[in-house]
């Protein structure tokens, strides 16, 4: 029997606080970095919208899923792309999977020291202290696309 991908859907009160911070996104607050991140939906056709929080790390952008493989992580491999989107500053972007390895569990401990304190619960105890074997079994239920805007 397959086990399922790891995916927390939100509940009721994490899609209100969503649906404030998209709206703030939109209108040009960023809440400490957030945007919103639209990308094309795999089966509809349509922009599907979503806050993010697009995460630098050694000269590059990341889009990192703490909920796991969620609906905007599905699209996004069909797309291969989206936009973020702060007031009125859009900015198209193409993304690439990172592999599960070193490199990706690195990325995911500067995401949990940066956005630890809002996205911790959704990471099933791995927290920016977890060991670094810990972090690596973890990636696959956590997808990261690296981004580069302008493409």
């Amino acid at each position: 029997m397959s086990q399922q991908p790891y995916y927390l859907q939100a509940n009721a009160f994490a899609q209100r606080m969503n649906n404030v911070v998209g709206w703030l996104a939109r209108h040009g607050v960023s809440l400490l970095g957030s945007a919103e991140l639209s990308v094309r939906g795999r089966k509809s056709g349509r922009m599907q919208r979503i806050p993010v929080n697009p995460h630098p790390y050694e000269g590059a952008q990341y889009l990192i899923s703490a909920r796991g493989h969620s609906q905007w992580v599905r699209n996004m491999r069909v797309a291969g792309g989206g936009e973020l989107k702060v007031g009125r500053k859009v900015s198209a972007f193409t993304a690439v999977e990172i592999a599960d390895d070193e490199q990706k569990a690195r990325i995911v401990r500067a995401y949990l020291k940066r956005w630890g304190w809002e996205v911790n619960q959704y990471f099933q105890g791995i927290t920016v202290k977890s060991t670094d074997a810990e972090l690596l079994a973890a990636c696959p239920d956590h997808p990261v696309f690296r981004i580069t805007v302008g493409s």
